[in-house]
């Protein structure tokens, strides 16, 4: 099979080389999965600058490539969820990534059904920023009634965010281009600032939790705007010494990630507030529960920019490198066979 194989780190980036290799046998717990399509994302080129060794310390050569969609080939003998033809989509685990390629050996507790109302393509876009949004709520511990700032949700995270939060019974904050507005409103968000017009920082006050997706220049003015005692979760910060904790991390790295995430536990310090960087890691449950949140009238939003091919693997992170995207980047893997069969007669059924 083909894979898109990165030889070796380098901090400016390099390019990863296609390689003919055995299809992967699964292991009893693992599903032997017909990667149909990937997305690309900004992670895929921090791996390649070696930018998340601390975090995941991946050997190489490595199958690159964190978030697909696809179709169950094999079942392994423990692995009873899926059976073959079934379309599943997931983040591949932390441990063992691998969907730049045509063929790849997942834990079965990483998968999830596709919902029916979604192609291949438009599946591989959810696994990331689905799980985000769940994980960031679930380390938040929200209640029904509480308050949440999204920070710049009018993206691909916050069309997930925002529906998620209010599911969980949220109000919800954010702020962005005008533009945006409408639609954000229409996924529930109760209140929009036009970052044009108005500074968040002066307009909200006590907010009960923040999901910050810019990192250290608006820090500052997220923990501003939260409550005491409230809870800030980062995507883009520095980890932190409760975050090697969560993750189980040796000791060694909880002192290292202690150190490095200092500047941030000082600010959540001054109101009794914490402090929590979030990477997102696998979880089939979580993303089972996604379809669940969206229906006809509320549908899941995908938003696809440019599909590349797996020859173009490299083409395609340039891009997303570059920045500038309406949408994430796709590679197709495998041209679908009978796409919607599954999706009609789910319908029928």
């Amino acid at each position: 099979m083909k894979a898109a194989v990165l030889t070796h780190y380098d901090k400016k980036g390099t390019d990863l080389e296609i390689h003919d290799i055995p299809v992967p046998v699964p292991e009893d717990d693992e599903i032997l999965v017909r990667i149909m399509a990937a997305a690309v994302n900004p992670l895929d080129n921090m791996i390649i600058r070696g930018e998340v060794k601390l975090i995941v310390p991946y050997k190489v050569p490595l199958i690159m490539g964190n978030e697909f969609s696809g179709v169950v080939e094999k079942t392994g003998k423990r692995a009873a969820r899926f059976k073959a033809g079934d379309r599943v989509y997931g983040r591949m685990p932390l441990k063992k990534i691998g969907a730049f390629a045509e063929y790849a050996s997942v834990k079965e507790s990483a998968l999830a059904h596709i919902p029916d109302n979604l192609s291949f393509e438009e599946a591989a876009t959810v696994p990331l920023t689905a799980l985000t949004a769940m994980q960031a709520f679930e380390i938040m511990q929200v209640k029904p009634g509480e308050s949440v700032f999204i920070s710049g949700g009018t993206g691909s995270l916050g069309a997930m965010a925002i529906p998620v939060a209010r599911s969980l019974g949220l109000h919800v904050y954010t702020n962005g281009s005008a533009e945006n507005e409408e639609r954000v409103r229409k996924l529930g968000a109760e209140k929009f600032i036009d970052y044009k017009k108005e500074n968040y920082a002066e307009v909200l006050s006590d907010v009960d939790h923040v999901l910050d997706t810019l990192g250290d220049r608006a820090l500052p003015d997220e923990f501003k705007v939260l409550k005491k005692g409230g809870s800030l979760v980062s995507l883009r910060g520095m980890p932190n010494g409760r975050f090697a904790k969560r993750s189980r991390m040796p000791l060694v790295k909880r002192i290292l990630f202690q150190a490095a995430g200092r500047k941030y536990d000082k600010m959540a310090a001054t109101k009794n507030q914490t402090y929590d960087f979030l990477f997102v890691h696998e979880d089939g449950n979580q993303l089972e529960k996604i379809a669940g949140l969206f229906d006809k009238d509320h549908p899941l939003e995908t938003s696809i920019d440019t599909v590349f091919s797996l020859d173009q693997v490299n083409e395609a992170l340039d891009k997303v490198k570059h920045g500038g995207s309406k949408g994430k980047t796709i590679i197709k893997v495998h041209e679908s066979r009978n796409t919607n069969l599954s999706r009609i007669v789910g319908r029928i059924l």
